[in-house]
């Protein structure tokens, strides 16, 4: 299957014409954004600090005059917009903030930090980033802008972007963890039964194995937390539509999740449904958010599943999380269990010597 590159921006951005980077080398084609790709990791030091924060949270720092001109005021509505996939109001991050002169060195250790530089000395817009510049693990990015009024229509212009990038280094983190501390049985189990490897976490208590079919839940009464990996021949490019991946998404749940009595069993709500075409470890994959239910019943909640081709046998192998947390906030653990997600190793990846799990974190730079 024709091999993808992950140089695209997802979600609210159209389509790039993207250039690949050579160090400090970027495209200067007229009319196209340029693209940087990953900054270099600094090399960690044992002396480096370890970054605080709890995960999706971001500090803003900025002159006094931005929180009076709307800078502060736009960035904060981006990063707390709320997240895609959820019917309850739940932002992307939680936002803190404080002046450039008030930047003490125990701030500096934030996970996530974005720096406003408003001046006319900038003759265009432009974002920037580095990666552990005060502590480790760490994103320190800075949004450029010869004016107030300049950045305010970059940052709305450019708000999934923003919003990406920082979830990507999220997520990446929170798969380095599940590196470290991840549930051995889930594993092994899924190995047996696909040939795959994938790292899910620790809490997970109870598994059940179907026919090509693999699930494991923390089985709680009154919150539970889900993965799910099943397996089906891949026929062609028509297996990736929307009503493709409804049906046999419920087929696949209806002949293994039932419901609490009779009859009834998990199903896709179709009418809300995020579907995208995305890459994961340069390879196609599709995407997609949405919400199950069970018939007859009411119970439900989101899931997030991502589909890949298994080109050595032939397959697309699923993986996919869901929720149950009634009244609860959802968004957090769903991003932790959609990170796992991400952790899927198929047959071919397993005989690489390094295999890379981190989603590509993609910045733009616009034209000087």
């Amino acid at each position: 299957m024709k091999k993808y590159i992950l140089f695209v921006c997802v979600f609210a951005i159209a389509a790039f014409n993207l250039a690949a980077c050579k160090k400090d080398s970027v495209s200067k084609t007229p009319g196209v954004t340029q693209v940087t790709k990953k900054a270099a990791k600094k090399k960690k030091s044992i002396l480096t600090p370890v970054a605080t924060g709890a995960p999706y949270e971001i500090l803003v720092v900025a002159d006094a005059s931005a929180f009076s001109n709307g800078a502060y005021d736009t960035l904060k509505a981006v990063l707390t917009d709320d997240i895609d996939g959820l019917f309850q109001s739940e932002p992307n991050f939680k936002v803190s903030y404080v002046t450039s002169g008030n930047l003490s060195k125990s701030l500096r250790y934030c996970r996530n930090i974005i720096m406003l530089g408003i001046d006319r000395m900038y003759s265009s817009c432009r974002i920037k980033y580095t990666r552990d510049m005060y502590a480790a693990p760490q994103m320190v990015m800075t949004i450029q802008a010869p004016s107030a009024f300049q950045f305010i229509d970059y940052v709305r212009d450019n708000a999934g972007v923003i919003t990406d990038f920082f979830v990507k280094s999220e997520m990446n983190r929170q798969a380095d963890a599940l590196k470290g501390d991840n549930h051995p049985v889930v594993r092994e189990k899924v190995m047996k039964k696909f040939g795959c490897e994938i790292w899910a976490p620790t809490e997970l208590r109870k598994t059940k194995e179907g026919r090509d079919f693999f699930w494991a839940s923390t089985d709680g009464a009154e919150t539970s937390f889900n993965m799910v990996v099943y397996s089906f021949p891949y026929r062609d490019l028509n297996t990736f539509t929307r009503d493709y991946f409804v049906r046999k998404r419920d087929s696949v749940m209806k002949a293994n999740i039932p419901g609490p009595n009779p009859g009834q069993y998990m199903q896709t709500t179709s009418d809300f449904l995020l579907v995208s075409d995305i890459a994961v470890h340069g390879e196609y994959a599709q995407l997609v958010r949405g919400y199950w239910n069970i018939k007859d019943y009411d119970m439900g909640g989101p899931f997030v599943s991502v589909s890949r081709v298994d080109e050595k046998n032939q397959r697309v192998v699923v993986a996919e999380t869901f929720l149950f947390a009634p009244n609860k906030q959802k968004g957090p653990t769903l991003r932790k269990y959609e990170a796992a997600l991400y952790t899927l190793r198929l047959p071919d990846e397993l005989d690489l010597d390094k295999f890379q799990y981190n989603l590509d974190e993609i910045i733009i730079n616009p034209e000087d």
